[in-house]
């Protein structure tokens, strides 16, 4: 008997979902609960789970199809042993039949980086890069390769794949072949249309403006190499920067209630709670999970919410619930190295803090010239309701916290 796998219900507000990509295909065995296809919604990527224990029949959508909530997939016909073996004895017969020598490497390579096993993404990188997909171990569900993967095979310099020079090499005066001109279309995924979408009507609807600033980091780093093992030891998560600026941007939102406001109509909503969202890459692009009532928490707290946003980003499993809300976002742009940029508020949240990368500077205390850890800090806001006052006020109060710690235990 077969059985209907439809969409499920994905989330408040979120009535449709692009298929991208099945993770089983006709004819394997599943389980019951275990996930035959990905969707990716405007915020996260939602696996499907089979009903029942069987093997996979029909697919009736297509990898980059749009599909409703309550839209039939596909089909899976319960019975899995009785039905899988045709097709294991089919696979058996096909294993004893001699195969042409010539098409051997190609139909290997095909089963191993086809366009059928690796996302439009993966696939990318792993021609821009010259990788051999089958060299590279899988971190994903059922050992699928994420971005991850393959960057991290680009660091180590593994994976690279081998020339496809054919067994009589050609004359050693034959003419270089040119320079590669190859271009690959690849759709958006749903969740870089959203944030393309949403970014772009920020800068058409807010009136965006950045300060900035920087602060000396040497007090921070100095109480996180001093306390960061018996930290780790007591709590089970690493002391990070993190922890210190969503306790110093809670403290300064208490005092500029303001940047902690958004705009509904033609009237101010202050929020009495901080609601932070951070920045976290996945495999799937920027996400921005919320830490609840982030003011209340602990720096173990915080830090241990953030770890949890991370594991759960690269793992593909982020839900619509840990995406939505927030009041003010913080993004750290420098664990990948930028030393000073613009970030763009996320919509309805009126402003944003952007961190950058640590670096020593010859800055002058005391009216000597000295070596300090030195970051920029940004603030973007919207001028529509925050005045340039506000937004520097803001920003300074974060600077004296994390210059001097001391503030963040007697919220000062």
């Amino acid at each position: 008997m077969a059985t209907e796998v439809k969409v499920p219900t994905l989330g408040e507000s979120v009535t449709e979902a692009t298929v991208g990509q099945w993770l089983k295909k006709p004819g394997e065995a599943v389980k019951a609960d275990e996930p035959i296809v990905s969707l990716e919604t405007d915020k996260v990527a939602v696996d499907v789970p089979s009903p029942v224990a069987g093997v996979m029949g029909d697919l009736v959508a297509k990898e980059g199809d749009t599909v409703e909530v309550g839209a039939l997939l596909a089909y899976v016909n319960e019975g899995g042993a009785a039905a899988a073996a045709p097709a294991a004895a089919a696979a058996k017969a096909e294993a004893a039949a001699p195969a042409p020598a010539a098409s051997a490497p190609a139909a290997s390579d095909e089963d191993e980086g086809g366009s059928l096993t690796l996302s439009p993404a993966v696939r990318r990188l792993v021609l821009e890069h010259g990788l051999d997909p089958s060299k590279i171990k899988g971190t994903g569900k059922d050992g699928r390769l994420t971005k991850d993967d393959v960057m991290a095979a680009v660091a180590a310099g593994t994976a690279k794949a081998a020339a496809a020079t054919p067994a009589s090499a050609p004359a050693a005066d034959a003419p270089a072949a040119g320079p590669s001109r190859k271009q690959e279309r690849v759709k958006m995924t749903r969740l870089r249309q959203t944030v393309a979408k949403r970014l772009k009507e920020a800068q058409n609807n807010a009136a965006l403006l950045t300060t900035y600033n920087d602060v000396d980091m040497t007090n921070v780093i100095e109480a996180r190499a001093k306390y960061k093992d018996l930290f780790e030891k007591k709590h089970g998560v690493r002391l990070g920067f993190m922890g210190f600026f969503t306790k110093a941007v809670c403290m300064a939102l208490k005092d500029i209630p303001g940047v902690n406001a958004q705009i509904e109509g033609d009237e101010i909503v202050y929020n009495d709670f901080a609601d932070i969202s951070v920045a976290v890459s996945a495999p799937t692009g920027l996400v921005v999970p919320v830490i609840r009532n982030a003011e209340s928490l602990s720096v173990a707290a915080i830090e241990k919410t953030i770890g949890g946003f991370g594991k759960k980003a690269k793992e593909g499993k982020l839900t619509m619930e840990d995406m939505k809300g927030g009041t003010f976002t913080i993004s750290n742009g420098g664990v990948f190295g930028s030393l000073l940029s613009s970030p763009i508020i996320n919509p309805p949240q009126s402003a944003v803090l952007g961190l950058h990368r640590i670096e020593d500077r010859p800055v002058v205390r005391n009216g000597q010239i000295v070596i300090r850890p030195m970051m920029y800090l940004a603030l973007s806001y919207d001028h529509r309701l925050i005045d340039g006052r506000e937004a520097v006020t803001f920003l300074v109060a974060v600077k004296n916290a994390i210059e001097d710690p001391t503030r963040l235990l007697i919220d000062l």
